[in-house]
């Protein structure tokens, strides 16, 4: 569930803090006190683009953070999956903006907007003033089926994907083969070009490397001789300044005394040995000179071979493995070609029994649909006569299409008759403002029950209802709220009473500056609060009654609906 919301420096806010509680939670406050400031801030924390003035004016920055609380496995495992490891059954996101930029973090790492969306995709379901309008596009309403039958649904869901990417890809290919004999030719003699082309110059594995490290030494012979001649003739007994020379003459000296005393003999006996060491390494200095005695034509010939690869490599990849690949891909299309109407032939027995996979597939999951649709349907249909549609009538059509698409055959649109007598018409040509918004809330309770999203947040769900029909919309989020944690903004008495925890959002000028606050009411303070949304600006001892009638009502359903 959403535990805290803490928003600073962010349009009239200048910093506020809020703790969530389980069941219902309730906003309410005047018009133009910021309650849609308190859900756009959320919004804003998991990616949602808002203009730089949104920062509070003075201030260098707006920093929003939400703090989840996780405490089912589906849910730990979902965001393990996403890399995402709660602390201590914690989730943190935030984001930093300031007028040049924004950072987005989840735990404190730095990530993408696209990994918060998809985070908070598993913690929170927002529904917006406006999101109901998305009922009326059929592509939505198809979404909405497939979320409730997800349970079978997402799995041929993905196999038709798949089925339709390889049908697609099959008649790509055979598209690919279609052209005249001149055409053929032409490919012909450039794939037969290319091939020569590499096969001429018979790479070998790794020689590229060799000849690299090979160049290097030619390019750099004529120093490295240099140097070995100058530590040759060093440590040399050619020249009478040569290390080999003055040992050689040091020992000379010694052996002549040695005989005299013990600790010269061990000396003497020393430098036998260090003159052994320096003739050897004298001997074996010899040999690498001899070794890179500098040789125009190999220098040239080196040169031109890596030139070749080079050239290679700029035309068919960047390694000689990527090249070998290429070639065998090259002899694989030219074989085709030589054999086109056998290729062409192939592909589409290939393309047809890609396209038979497809239509078992689409098949199978239009079944699905058209079954899961009959138990949606009366599910909306008692749903929806608890929020006061009386006489309602709800279809769901699966029309099938003549051809295919990645979410299947066909399409789906939801029909809906709200009044006796009245025929069963497209969504989008019927509902009004306020019976979107009470289908909305059907399909949203309708749709909690079917996933492990713990927190649903409504923006003024109530918009356009009133009495009665007030009275079963606050009921049913009660009953939403027994499964989930619910946040929902209203101007509604009725729902605002049935509030588990009641905040108060109010925008006062303090120091010549306007700040919103929240605040969380107690008892009497709800009531009040009440009172205000019931009477407006006189507020009476009737209408004080009525908000504490309304209260005490409200108690009695919930204790009522807990023992049922």
């Amino acid at each position: 569930m959403l535990a805290s919301l803490h928003v600073k420096n962010l349009a009239l806010i200048d910093e506020i803090e809020v703790d969530f509680t389980r069941g219902l939670n309730i906003l309410t406050g005047e018009t133009g006190a910021g309650k849609s400031l308190l859900l756009g801030s959320v919004n804003l924390a998991l990616g949602k683009k808002m203009p730089r003035e949104i920062i509070r004016e003075g201030a260098s920055y707006a920093l929003v953070e939400l703090i989840f609380q996780v405490d089912t496995p589906q849910t730990l495992q979902a965001l393990e999956e996403l890399d995402i490891y709660p602390e201590e059954g914690q989730v943190v996101i935030s984001r930093r903006i300031t007028e040049g930029r924004s950072s987005s973090r989840i735990n404190g790492e730095t990530c993408t907007a696209a990994r918060v969306k998809a985070a908070a995709s598993l913690l929170l379901d927002i529904h917006g003033q406006h999101e109901h309008q998305s009922l009326l596009y059929p592509e939505n309403q198809m979404g909405i089926l497939d979320a409730y039958g997800k349970v079978q649904i997402a799995s041929v869901l993905e196999e038709a994907e798949k089925a339709y990417d390889s049908y697609q890809k099959k008649k790509r290919e055979l598209q690919g083969c279609q052209m005249d004999e001149e055409q053929r030719r032409r490919e012909m003699d450039f794939l037969s070009f290319e091939i020569d082309e590499i096969r001429e110059a018979d790479l070998q594995p790794g020689e590229d490397e060799e000849l690299e490290s090979q160049y290097r030494l030619l390019l750099n012979s004529q120093k490295i001789q240099e140097s070995l001649r100058e530590a040759h003739q060093a440590t040399g007994y050619e020249s009478g300044d040569g290390a080999g020379e003055q040992v050689g003459r040091a020992l000379r000296e010694l052996s002549r005394v040695s005989e005299l005393d013990g600790k010269l003999s061990e000396l003497a006996a020393l430098l036998s040995d260090v003159d052994s060491l320096l003739n050897d390494f004298n001997r074996e200095l010899s040999g690498c000179m001899a070794d890179f005695t500098f040789s125009e034509e190999n220098f040239y010939q080196t040169e031109q071979r890596l030139d070749l690869i080079n050239r290679l490599k700029a035309k068919y990849g960047n390694s000689i493995e990527e090249i070998k690949a290429y070639e065998k891909a090259q002899e694989k299309k030219l074989e085709q070609l030589q054999n086109l109407e056998e290729h062409r032939e192939e592909l589409e027995r290939e393309a047809e029994e890609a396209k038979a996979k497809l239509k078992k597939i689409c098949d199978k999951l239009r079944q699905l649909r058209i079954s899961y649709g009959e138990r949606m349907e009366k599910e909306i249909v008692q749903s929806l006569r608890e929020l006061n549609f009386l006489d309602v009538r709800f279809k769901i059509q699966v029309r099938e299409l003549d051809h295919f698409t990645r979410k299947g055959s066909e399409e789906v649109e939801f029909f809906i008759s709200t009044n006796p007598g009245e025929p069963l018409r497209p969504l989008a040509k019927v509902a009004s403002g306020g019976e979107l918004s009470r289908i909305m809330l059907a399909i949203k309770a309708m749709l909690a029950d079917k996933d492990e999203i713990e927190t649903l947040i409504f923006d003024e769900i109530d918009t356009g209802i009133s009495g009665r029909t007030a009275q079963r919309v606050s009921e049913k989020m009660v009953q939403i709220g027994r499964s989930r944690q619910v946040i929902c903004i209203t101007h509604l008495a009725q729902i605002a009473a049935m509030a588990d925890t009641h905040f108060l959002i109010e925008k006062n000028v303090e120091k010549g500056e306007t700040k919103t606050r929240i605040y969380s009411l107690k008892e009497e303070e709800s009531v009040a609060e009440l009172a205000r949304i019931l009477g407006g600006a006189r507020i009476t001892e009737n209408t004080m009654e009525s908000a504490q009638e309304m209260k005490e009502l409200a108690r009695i359903h919930k204790n009522a609906s807990v023992k049922t």
